[in-house]
């Protein structure tokens, strides 16, 4: 049993980081940062939505530079 709660445990938090050569915090730590800046967007979307004259390209923008990010990866 120790074996399969090895190899579990290796799925569900190495395996990924691992197939991108990083390691888990360090995935992580990129994860997070990825995710507040798509918090970001989204917020200065959700503002563009109620008061169009504020934010008109910054969400789209923060989408793009995230994307090239990615894509450098």
């Amino acid at each position: 049993k120790s074996c399969n709660m090895s190899k579990l445990f290796d799925q569900i938090f190495l395996e990924h980081p691992r197939s991108v050569e990083e390691g888990y915090f360090e995935h992580s730590q990129f994860a997070l940062s990825f995710a507040l800046k798509l918090f970001g967007a989204a917020l200065m979307a959700f503002i563009h939505a109620i008061i169009p004259c504020l934010f008109q390209r910054n969400a789209s923008k923060a989408v793009q530079e995230l994307h090239e990010v990615l894509e450098s990866r």
